[in-house]
């Protein structure tokens, strides 16, 4: 057994947490209920709404699913309200990781504290924060010890067990068992099966968030689980060493663009010249990019659905040119058509540079070209997406985007409503304020 890991995720509060932390993930948490407010607009999301409902009865006990708000089992919530996040590309993730925590640890977090009567917001948020620190490591310790390279509902599996045990209140050795199960059963799928042939699939937080609550309970029941050797491994035993004095929830980075974070680089790129140049799009022949591998695997040049569009490095870069940016609307059906877009994407040339590959997953970099229609061509830095926490995001920009991404579908005075919630939590306000604003009973 792993005591530092045990006595962290049992004995942690809010009062053991710096007011940084606690801060950045209040500011974690309102992006979540942006990304997922525009993620319900999708197809995905609708589908998988409807088959919790269908599916995962709320039996005895019930939890709302987020911005839907009908009542469904806590591992349906969790379901939904994870592949709902995931459905728009555009949460939070780590590098090292390469995915996302916060997608399947927070719809998870509030089905448990909804189902299990958890009112204390400042519980609610040092939870969170702890689902962060347990899931970020997980996914750093797979990545280590896994010949291949799986999606992000691996590891959010443990982090949302690990969250279960807690708050159903669950001793060291049946946490022990749920993250044992919740590691055995999380969704080890290959991610770059989903790169390659982008589909609702996505990243597989959504099915590690329902494993992880699932875990949980069979561990409450007295089901027993394998040794979690992400946790407790003797090749991995550096990564836990740290618990409660590094702080992995303030190195997440931050995406300002509703797409995979391995073309943003590109889009960075784009932008940049746009802007020193004072370029439109009718200016530019052609974009070339030189990127790193997995950047040039997102190969979809004329995507045909939001998946499609969201795993793509030629298509959000043409949208950039065209744009001046890109947000959930460029990435809907909607927008495929437009003939300055098509022309761009599809005439981009993407290749390899070797010291971009060398560099990821720690750096993700992109060089891009515009030749011209004059016949110049300028060419960019070696650029990094925004929002790296070297150089995160301000305040202003994360609440303007949850703004953009909230109001067109929660409007203006939910939306309003849920973001003052957020700020408010764990500053004496309770969790249900937020709860009705996030998923108001249907």
């Amino acid at each position: 057994m792993n005591i530092q890991f045990t006595e962290f995720v049992l004995d942690t509060t809010a009062d053991d947490l710096p007011d940084e932390v606690l801060d950045r993930a209040r500011l974690w948490l309102l992006d979540l209920c942006g990304v997922a407010a525009a993620g319900s607009e999708t197809a995905l999301s609708g589908i998988i709404r409807d088959h919790a409902a269908a599916q995962f009865g709320a039996g005895n006990r019930a939890a709302r699913m987020i911005v839907d708000g009908r009542r469904v089992s806590p591992a349906g919530a969790a379901l939904a309200g994870g592949m709902t996040i995931d459905a728009m590309d555009a949460h939070d993730g780590h590098r090292l990781t390469k995915g996302h925590v916060g997608c399947g640890v927070l719809p998870a977090l509030l089905a448990l504290a909804e189902a299990e009567g958890l009112e204390d917001g400042g519980e609610v948020l040092a939870a969170l924060v702890i689902g962060y620190e347990i899931g970020t490591r997980a996914g750093i310790a797979l990545h280590r010890t896994a010949c291949d390279y799986h999606t992000s509902g691996a590891w959010v599996a443990v982090a949302c067990a690990a969250l279960g045990a807690r708050i159903i209140g669950l001793g060291p050795d049946r946490l022990m068992e749920a993250v044992g199960i919740a590691e055995y059963h999380g969704p080890r799928s290959q991610m770059m099966r989903c790169i390659d042939h982008p589909t609702m699939l996505k990243d597989g937080s959504g099915w590690g968030a329902m494993a992880g609550v699932s875990a949980a309970y069979l561990a409450a029941a007295g089901f027993t689980g394998a040794p979690a050797v992400t946790v407790t491994g003797a090749d991995v035993a550096d990564l836990w060493s740290d618990l409660g004095s590094r702080w992995l929830v303030l190195e997440q980075y931050f995406k300002p663009y509703p797409v995979c974070r391995w073309a943003q680089p590109a889009m960075r790129g784009v932008l940049d010249l746009r802007a020193e140049h004072g370029l439109v799009s009718t200016d530019v022949e052609r974009i070339e990019v030189a990127t790193f591998h997995e950047s040039r695997r997102l190969a979809t040049t004329r995507p045909r659905t939001t998946e499609e569009a969201q795993y793509s490095t030629a298509y959000p870069a043409a949208v950039a040119m065209v744009k001046g940016g890109c947000d959930p609307a460029d990435v809907s059906e909607d927008s495929f058509a437009d003939p300055e877009i098509r022309r761009l994407a599809e005439g981009m040339v993407i290749t390899e540079d070797p010291a971009f590959n060398t560099a990821f997953p720690a750096r993700r970099l992109a060089r891009v070209t515009l030749h011209l229609a004059d016949g110049r061509a300028v060419t960019s830095a070696d650029t990094e997406a925004r929002g790296d926490p070297e150089t995160p995001a301000a305040r202003s920009e994360i609440v303007a985007k949850y703004r953009r991404y909230a109001q067109p579908v929660l409007g203006t005075e939910r939306a309003s409503a849920l973001e003052a919630a957020v700020a408010g939590l764990g500053d004496g306000a309770g969790l249900e304020p937020l709860l009705d604003a996030l998923a108001p009973g249907a």
